[in-house]
């Protein structure tokens, strides 16, 4: 789904802007066992990649609730503005910000933007939503 998701993307006409993540153990101790390579290569389906590769048009899922009911995990919105630290994006023609990064629930912490891309997408995130056909 991943390399799918970045295919497609990659035919959109714009600039591709990369959000790399910092990962840290949680215990202090663990860090010799674990490099940061290592946990820069972990890729789990509920946190975000290391490296978030976006562009202006893509959709993005929500991977957690940030502020039910607007924010809800498995949301579909579109990217319309990528800055540093800044992601705007547009909820039914309504344009939010979203700015957080958040620590994964894991052994590890991960600070990254908890969205994916969402060209194409599971059955299980995609459950309850409607879909347009393009």
């Amino acid at each position: 789904v991943n390399e799918l998701n970045l295919k497609i993307q990659y035919l959109l006409p714009r600039i591709l802007v990369s959000y790399k993540s910092v990962d840290t153990v949680c215990d202090a101790t663990e860090a010799v066992h674990y490099p940061t390579e290592f946990l820069n290569s972990m890729d789990l389906l509920d946190i975000p990649p290391h490296n978030l590769q976006l562009k202006v048009g893509s959709p993005v899922i929500l991977l957690r609730n940030l502020n039910p009911p607007q924010f809800c995990n498995g949301m579909r919105l579109v990217i319309k503005k990528l800055m540093k630290n800044v992601i705007i994006l547009n909820i039914n023609s309504e344009v939010k910000v979203y700015y957080y990064r958040e620590d994964a629930p894991i052994q590890f912490k991960r600070l990254q933007f908890l969205i994916r891309l969402a060209f194409v997408m599971t059955i299980n995130k995609s459950r309850g939503q409607t879909m347009s056909v393009a």
